[in-house]
């Protein structure tokens, strides 16, 4: 965690028109990438800078949210509240990032959509500690990133498909059954596609 936003080319506020910021990206069953198969991102930005989201579906393991907070020396411990713990992405796997309902916010929140936002920000995880903070929220350490055209082109060969996130996807309790949901939610059997399927 740190006290400034998320990547550069995030902060530069809603993304214009054919940009999916605010979307959830879900793999196609032919991904190759171990990094990302099966896997269901959050788009928290898109422009023609680039993307930047966060792994809803790749849980953290080696570390609690109680051992997190005595590493940053955060009170108290233990926590009146916990959030889930996810390896958000291949890039920064040091830098920490909260997903989390938009009710609340501290400087340097990046809105994702009118309904989430993402802070990277230490102040959040002491509100969370504390019993306060947002309604919702996990933690991400570390990002996927797509520089400029990248994203698009992905796309474009079929590697995702992108949904309307809700709560119960963004902030799933079964992990392990977001991508089937994901899918579920586009009316797609994951059975049934190729790697030559065009958008649901």
């Amino acid at each position: 965690m740190g006290r400034h936003a998320s990547p550069s080319f995030a902060a530069s506020g809603p993304a214009g028109e054919g940009y999916l910021a605010g979307q959830l990206l879900v793999a196609m069953p032919a991904m190759q990438d171990p990094r990302f198969a099966r896997s269901v991102i959050c788009l928290c930005a898109h422009s023609a800078d680039g993307a930047m989201g966060i792994v809803l579906n790749k849980p953290l393991s080696g570390l609690s949210f109680d051992e997190l907070l005595k590493q940053l020396n955060l009170d108290p411990v233990p926590p009146q509240r916990r959030i889930r713990l996810l390896a958000g992405g291949p890039v920064e796997g040091g830098r920490g990032f909260v997903l989390h309902t938009a009710d609340w916010e501290t400087e340097g929140s990046l809105r994702v959509n009118p309904d989430i936002a993402l802070t990277a920000s230490i102040d959040i995880l002491k509100a969370i500690a504390g019993g306060g903070g947002p309604r919702e929220g996990l933690l991400a350490l570390g990002y996927a990133g797509w520089g400029p055209g990248q994203l698009e082109s992905e796309i474009q060969q079929n590697a995702w498909l992108n949904v309307t996130p809700d709560e119960s996807l963004l902030f799933a309790r079964q992990p392990d059954q977001l991508w089937r949901q994901a899918l579920a939610k586009l009316h797609v059997d994951p059975a049934l596609l190729s790697d030559t399927a065009g958008h649901a």
